[in-house]
């Protein structure tokens, strides 16, 4: 393929509806881990641990579901099971789950009264299911897939809409001394057949992850990747000028140029795969008491480089063992909620004009935002029309100085779903100029606001 004619399919390549949904409408979700682990004060269960040991007193997921909410968070997603293999809900496939947990005497399910309390809040509920279960004795075995799917389709049709499937990839060895083959295709089938509004997280699924826990996206945030690296989703370009077999079989979500032109034209073709970036609030994602919370400069910093980098933000909030959230860690995500309203909430843009300049034969351009007055600017908030494709490599922002000369003031990398950026100093105009240096294909912005 043409070189030329291969760039203007990477242009094109668009994400599908249940993708597009969680960019614009769930950039900023919660994580909640909770398991026998909270009891024990580990972070991997070992699947032999006593149900009788679960019983968190003072369960309130309305609790959780507040401040959630109060974060500016718009869902949930829920440890259903994680690798101990203790089931959050009734599960009629095993008895490692809430029939034989004291709480509600064996009658509980936490799933239920967490999806409810969602839908109380208004939030969107989903739920991870770990492939791993070191208690099920099928594990390592061809009749542990048809277990998990089983497991899998009370989860898909017993709690209402569900928005998200979360998967990892954990995966040890079994009763047998065998490591499991997980069924994904399988899986991801049910999905579609049960909830197919919902999406899925997977090292190579329609969300992908970007390759760390530790909140730090890519410094140039691509959601059209080669398929080489997300293989559960639809290719929709083809192949690579350089394209050879085997070319890409390094590539990881680590690696910081994903989707930079230098890989992607040896690709077999092309995908739009979103990354997730994930991080719990405290050093471990179970409930240990001696953690504190991480700074609040620290993850509005965080949300400015996922939410504000072409990711989403999957924040993780630990239970205690009585089933609440911490008092600490609900002061500081309501610091993060206020801090986000009052630094982003109002666009001082609204009432600008935006003038656009393009350059002839090109597909470089300029957007000129013009203030009725000078305003105080801290950030630029910009957002290309993802449902057509992200297009944008770089580009330099310019404002108009006291001067009346236009100062270059940053170059960044790439916008995507939602491109905030943050000056190094407040700013007083009352213009500002986005100039793209690189693109894809005509750039098409979907909004522009500043704050």
């Amino acid at each position: 393929m043409e070189f030329s004619s291969f760039i203007k399919q990477a242009a094109s390549v668009k994400p599908n509806k249940r993708q597009l949904n969680i960019l614009r409408e769930t950039p900023f979700y919660a994580f909640v881990h909770f398991s026998p682990n909270t009891f024990t004060d580990l972070e991997w269960g070992l699947g032999d641990e006593d149900p009788a040991i679960f019983n968190p007193t003072k369960l309130d997921c309305e609790q959780w579901a507040r401040t959630i909410k109060e974060a500016g968070m718009k869902g949930m997603v829920l440890t259903a099971k994680h690798h101990d293999g203790f089931c959050l809900w009734q599960s009629k496939y095993t008895e490692h789950c809430m029939k034989n947990s004291p709480y509600k005497n064996g009658k509980g399910d936490i799933v239920a009264e967490a999806a409810e309390a969602c839908r109380k809040y208004g939030l969107k509920f989903g739920f991870y299911l770990s492939p791993w279960d070191r208690n099920s004795k099928y594990y390592g075995t061809d009749e542990y897939n048809t277990y998990y799917k089983n497991q899998l389709t009370e989860l898909l049709t017993n709690y209402g809409e569900i928005f998200y499937v979360w998967f990892d990839g954990a995966c040890g060895e079994g009763p047998n001394g065998r490591k499991q083959v997980y069924d994904f295709d399988g899986y991801f089938e049910l999905i579609r057949k049960y909830q197919p509004n919902a999406t899925f997280f997977h090292d190579c699924g329609e969300i992908r992850w970007c390759g760390n826990e530790a909140g730090k996206p890519s410094y140039a945030q691509w959601s059209v990747v080669p398929h080489e690296l997300c293989r559960f989703c639809e290719i929709q370009t083809g192949a690579g000028p350089l394209h050879s077999d085997g070319a890409l079989s390094y590539m990881y979500n680590s690696d910081t140029n994903i989707g930079e032109m230098s890989n992607i034209v040896y690709s077999e073709g092309l995908v739009f795969a979103p990354a997730e970036t994930d991080m719990s609030i405290r050093p471990g994602w179970f409930y240990h008491k001696n953690e504190e919370p991480h700074s609040l400069e620290r993850l509005f910093n965080t949300y400015l480089n996922t939410v504000g980098n072409n990711t989403t933000f999957h924040l993780n909030i630990p239970p205690t063992p009585e089933g609440l959230f911490d008092e600490r860690d609900i002061r500081r995500l309501g610091e993060l909620g206020d801090l986000i309203k009052n630094e982003l909430g109002t666009d001082l843009a609204a009432d600008a004009e935006i003038v656009e300049k393009r350059k002839e034969n090109t597909d470089l351009c300029e957007f000129v935002i013009k203030l009725p007055e000078k305003r105080k600017i801290k950030y630029l908030e910009l957002a290309e029309k993802i449902a057509e494709g992200q297009r944008v490599e770089s580009f330099i922002v310019y404002y108009k100085n006291s001067d009346n000369i236009n100062q270059s003031v940053c170059q960044c990398n790439t916008i995507g779903s939602r491109k905030i950026v943050k000056f190094d100093e407040a700013i007083e105009t009352d213009e500002i100029t986005v100039k793209i240096v690189s693109a894809r294909d005509r750039v098409l912005l979907e909004w522009v606001k500043m704050y």
